[in-house]
């Protein structure tokens, strides 16, 4: 679905432990993909750019850093992954919700639970003599 000649990778140092190769070798990856120069249906990139993700920047370029391995290959392999899933998530169009009204049980439940909360609260007042 995502053209591979769309994505740009970036190899950048992962972060946290590793020992003294973690400060020589660039194995994670920075993923970014341009949301507007992509061929993506028109409908999908308004999703994409109006998604609250935060992997997607203002300028419209979906940014995913992988780190969990180290291995270069099975980092941009598990980033194409995450970008796949996000694409998908925002192609799948959701039914439009159909209001509906309370049944009355559900409505006499209610406001028979309003009451009885109602009774406990006014026993706790002061109790004269």
């Amino acid at each position: 679905m995502i053209a591979p000649d769309e994505l740009q990778f970036i190899a950048i140092r992962a972060q946290g432990p590793g020992g003294q190769n973690v400060n020589k070798v660039s194995c994670a990856v920075h993923l970014r993909f341009d949301i507007r120069a992509s061929s993506l249906p028109e409908a999908v990139k308004e999703r994409l750019l109006q998604s609250p993700d935060h992997r997607v920047s203002r300028e419209g370029v979906v940014v995913i850093k992988a780190q969990t391995s180290r291995s270069l290959e099975q980092n941009k392999l598990e980033a194409i992954a995450r970008l796949q899933s996000l694409v998908t998530e925002a192609a799948r169009v959701l039914p439009p919700r159909k209001a509906t009204k309370p049944t009355r049980g559900s409505q006499r439940r209610r406001l028979e639970a309003k009451s009885q909360r109602g009774e406990i609260k006014a026993g706790r007042g002061k109790v004269g003599w």
